[in-house]
């Protein structure tokens, strides 16, 4: 089973917003979600008409079509009280991987 909604034409990728759009609002996320992706969705449908291309707005439905799928995993993460304040430097790990430290 998928979550993805897939678009045939462009009536449909103003309902498939609206129906990303109902799911945030509907959570604890709505205060912060819901104005970001009317902002996103306001923008994309401007670039969509200054372009005459349908790109912008579908982007949008994926990107929305992607938050929504992985904030289970952000909530469970945060909710595991994983401490990830400590962050690792990459640049660190490469100068040690080599040796030298000099890159």
């Amino acid at each position: 089973m998928t979550d993805r909604l897939l678009i045939s034409d462009p009536s449909d990728s103003r309902r498939a917003a609206a129906e990303l759009l109902a799911r945030p609002r509907a959570g604890r996320r709505a205060d912060t979600w819901v104005p970001a992706f009317e902002r996103e969705g306001a923008a994309a449908r401007e670039e969509s008409r200054r372009t005459f291309s349908l790109a912008p707005p579908y982007e949008v439905v994926q990107d929305r079509q992607g938050r929504l799928a992985h904030a289970p995993a952000v909530d469970a993460f945060v909710a595991s009280g994983y401490d990830d304040s400590e962050f690792v430097d990459m640049a660190k790990l490469r100068e040690a991987g080599n040796g030298s430290g000099t890159g």
